[in-house]
């Protein structure tokens, strides 16, 4: 390093520990970075990439921002997914021989940024610090910006790491050097998330309080890990971090990440939104940290009975006491984001302003306390009961705090006159002095008759006299020292001006100073509070959520669901949430659901575009809708309780991974079938299309059989294989049911409606007209169909009818040559030995010799 220069060579050193980060080095007002740091930057961020010299024989690669600009440019870098090391002056430039000390004070990542403009105020952001031994792995989820801390125990493998990661949607994971190799890259090019090594898993000292919820060792681990992580990263104090959680698979129902997807639960899966989206239809709630928890919610719903009926009731009491749920929404439209005020404090970035809020916060709590308390259900009641509304503190903070204070906490007007006696001599020095001031002005301009005379001030001379040139001679001799000449002007002096002049600048220094140190002792004094204000939190949290419910409830007529205890599922006049929020003021046509011991299986048939998937994914919103207390879309409604849904719904492929459409499905169906007991909801869609039609339906009736033989669970199974049906015949709880649509004037109009039955054509040309697809290509399809048709009967029809259309005239240029007649030869002879066979009464063995009789034919 000895070619560089000083400040070079302490670039260099501190760059050495993070590697992994760019790193704003602080110069003045500046943030500079050089080296491949300057060079990927500059591309990055759009910013000009310069040079400096650096005592080397070539010159440095460089490039910078503007301290006060650095967030904008620090945003942009970690929304890519990279990390930023803050680097600051340590010293003072003044006192200080040499090069300045600096030290790396702060490293942003994305899943630690706690910057408000990075935040999503109505989504978590998590950080996951992982640990695994053997098939057995654990997952610690922190959310820095509330503290919220939740631990979970798996079996699996690597793949089973990376689907749990994906369902909890993390902004980033810490792993061992083992684990990074395995993981890093799939996390960073499947679901842009980035992968940090940390080694250390011990729990800090200061983290073991934190800890006290679980003993299992790997826990523990991947806690230690996490902790560790935050505390290399953050370097301040993490107070707010609350008690690990942890989350026991009985207490909830499982949806996988394939599911969430399908089920567009969160967001579409389109255009990414969340419009249209489960979470879209329900979050009526009205504060930042409600929406989170409606979305954890909805993530994780319950499987304890009592714990859902505790909600209906509530629901169900907010629905019928109109004016009280109105209240209660007014009152919580002043509810600032207590979660994230809380984790400001401790993190120390809490500004006057936030204080403000949190006071004004604590003021709606009385009011939203009544209000509760005049609602009659148990949790309502404990809740009114447990409400802390912080009174002392809400108090304390209306004496301290300026209504309405600057965002900067150094530069004074955050404390209220009389609340500290020697802040308000300061205050009083300052404004009497300015007074003072500006009486002396009027009164020089008395004693020499000039009018222009002022008294100014700046940075450097302080408080002056200034007369214009012209008006020099007016001046008394010896009244006035000279202090400095300009062009036009001469600016003066006098003993009794410098003497105020050194009063009032030391008033108004210390009082700026006494300000910042007394907002200081005041942070400190709230910090006290943090654990009770993350409790409130919760509790205001889940009172949004449950009167958004009421809300979404009442407007969409929802009915309160019945939890079976028998296993049955009995819905009438059920309705897609979403899809009747989207049709608005169209009719939509609702249908009826009925799954017990011995109807435990439905296979759907019916047209494309008639409405089976939306069938499909309507049971499972409604299941999951009553598992997290709110009210269903039927108008009568007996549901189990569900400890998993498995879905596979829609073709999509993973381009990335190097996966088929079909291999997909495969995967997803492997997992359901794996995973799932017979408490599980399972909604499988034309499983087998991706591959050729025998192996298809191949592998879909082996997928029915082994779901009713072997798992036993709740099933709806759409397929366009109509030759499954027959498996009703077979199967003592799988039913047959279509949804209809009939032709009329050769154009196909869906009725929407499931009935019991089976479908016997699909209507594919027909949905391909409603396409628009060029009339040409209808009608050539329509002919195509009716030789497949006449030949469907017989065994070898395909291949036959494949030739047979092959010798035709394919031309397609007019609608008049597509109508042509298709003209096929005189039948084989091997085309009378297929039409002379009885293949209904032919035993596999039988069809087998017959098969090879005919291929020997042929050839």
């Amino acid at each position: 390093m000895s070619q560089y220069t000083p400040m070079i060579q302490q670039y260099l050193t501190i760059k050495e520990k993070h590697r992994d980060a760019f790193l704003f080095f602080r110069l003045g007002d500046f943030y500079e970075m050089f080296f491949e740091d300057a060079k990927r930057a500059s591309q990055l961020l759009e910013i000009t990439l310069t040079s400096r010299d650096g005592g080397s024989k070539d010159r440095i690669p460089m490039c910078g921002v503007p301290h006060h600009s650095a967030p904008n440019y620090i945003k942009q870098l970690v929304e890519m997914g990279y990390k930023v090391a803050i680097c600051e002056q340590v010293e003072d430039p003044k006192a200080t021989k040499g090069v300045v000390k600096r030290e790396v004070i702060q490293i942003i990542t994305p899943g630690t940024v706690m910057d408000q403009t990075l935040l999503k105020e109505s989504e978590n952001n998590f950080i996951a610090g992982v640990a695994h031994e053997g098939t057995a792995f654990s997952i610690v989820l922190n959310d820095l910006s509330t503290g919220e801390l939740r631990g979970y125990l798996y079996n699996g493998d690597v793949d089973s790491i990376l689907q749990e990661l994906q369902a909890l949607e993390v902004r980033e994971v810490v792993v061992s050097s083992q684990l990074y190799d395995q993981l890093a890259e799939p996390l960073r090019i499947r679901q842009q998330v980035i992968a940090s090594i940390q080694e250390e898993h011990t729990v800090p000292a200061s983290f073991v309080g934190s800890m006290a919820n679980s003993a299992h060792p790997l826990v523990t681990a991947a806690s230690g890990r996490l902790f560790s992580y935050l505390v290399h990263t953050q370097k301040r104090s993490l107070e707010h971090i609350q008690p690990l959680a942890m989350q026991k698979n009985e207490e909830f129902m499982k949806i996988d990440s394939f599911s969430k997807r399908n089920l567009e639960l969160t967001e579409t899966n389109r255009l990414k939104g969340k419009k249209g989206s489960l979470l879209w239809l329900l979050d009526r709630t009205v504060t930042g940290m409600g929406s989170r928890k409606l979305k954890q919610w909805m993530e994780q719903p319950l499987y304890i009975k009592e714990h859902i009926e505790e909600r209906l009731h509530v629901v169900e009491e907010l629905m019928s006491e109109f004016f009280i749920r109105e209240e209660l929404r007014d009152a919580l439209k002043n509810v600032y984001d207590l979660e994230r005020l809380a984790g400001k404090v401790s993190f120390g970035s809490v500004t006057a302003r936030d204080l403000v809020q949190l006071k004004v916060t604590l003021t709606c709590m009385p009011k939203i306390k009544e209000i509760i308390s005049r609602l009659r259900s148990a949790f309502s009641e404990r809740v009114a009961q447990n409400l802390d509304c912080h009174e002392s503190l809400c108090e304390f903070l209306d004496e301290a705090l300026h209504e309405d204070p600057p965002l900067s906490i150094k530069e004074g007007g955050l404390i209220k006159v009389g609340y500290h006696e020697a802040l308000d001599r300061y205050r009083d020095a300052s404004v009497n002095g300015k007074a003072w001031i500006a009486a002396l002005e009027q009164q020089e301009r008395q004693a020499t008759g000039i009018k222009s005379l002022k008294i100014g001030y700046n940075r450097i001379f302080g408080y002056f006299i200034e007369v214009t040139k012209s008006n020099l001679h007016a001046i008394p001799q010896g009244r006035y020292e000279r202090k400095q000449t300009l062009a036009n002007a001469e600016r003066y002096v006098t003993p009794e001006l410098k003497e105020k002049e050194r009063l009032i600048l030391e008033a108004e220094e210390k009082m700026v100073s006494l300000e910042y140190e007394l907002f200081l002792q005041l942070r400190e004094h709230v910090k006290q509070y943090i654990q009770s204000l993350q409790q409130l939190a919760s509790q205001v949290s889940a009172i949004d959520v449950l009167q958004g419910f009421a809300v979404i409830s009442d407007e969409q007529h929802y009915v309160k669901p019945v939890i079976s205890e028998r296993g049955t599922v009995s819905i009438v006049n059920g309705r897609h949430p979403v899809v009747e929020k989207v049709l608005d003021s169209q009719e939509y046509v609702p249908n009826d659901f009925s799954l017990h011991e011995a109807r435990s299986m439905l296979l759907i048939t019916g047209p494309n575009m008639a409405g089976k998937s939306t069938y499909m994914r309507q049971l499972a919103l409604t299941v999951i809708m009553m598992q997290i207390g709110c009210f269903v879309p039927a108008d009568e409604a007996e549901l189990p309780l569900f400890d998993q849904i498995f879905t596979r719904i829609g073709a999509a492929d993973d381009l990335v991974g190097g996966q088929s459409t079909f291999m997909v499905e495969m995967l997803e169906t492997n997992y359901a079938l794996n995973k799932a007991t017979k408490h599980s909801l399972l909604l499988l869609d034309e499983i087998g299309r991706g591959t050729s039609t025998y192996d298809g339906m191949a592998l879909a009736q082996a997928i029915i059989e082994y779901i009713h033989h072997e798992i036993g669970a709740k099933t709806l199974f759409s397929t366009h294989y109509h030759e499954l049906t027959v498996l009703a015949e077979m199967l003592p709880s799988l039913q047959n049911v279509f949804v209809s649509a009939v032709e009329e004037e050769g154009r196909l109009v869906f009725l929407h409606k499931v009935i019991d039955g089976q479908a016997d054509r699909s209507f594919g040309i027909h949905v391909a007209q409603l396409a628009q697809l060029p009339a040409v290509v209808i009608n050539r399809a329509k002919d195509i169909l009716t030789v497949f048709e006449a030949n469907e009967d017989r065994p070898s029809a395909q291949q036959e009818t494949a030739a047979a259309l092959a010798d035709t005239q394919l031309t397609l240029f007019t609608e008049e040559q597509s109508e042509k007649k298709v003209e096929i030869e005189k039948p084989s002879e091997v085309e009378d030995m297929l039409r002379s066979m009885n293949v209904l009464d032919m035993t596999p063995l039988d069809a087998m010799n017959a098969l090879y009789a005919l291929q020997k034919k042929l050839k």
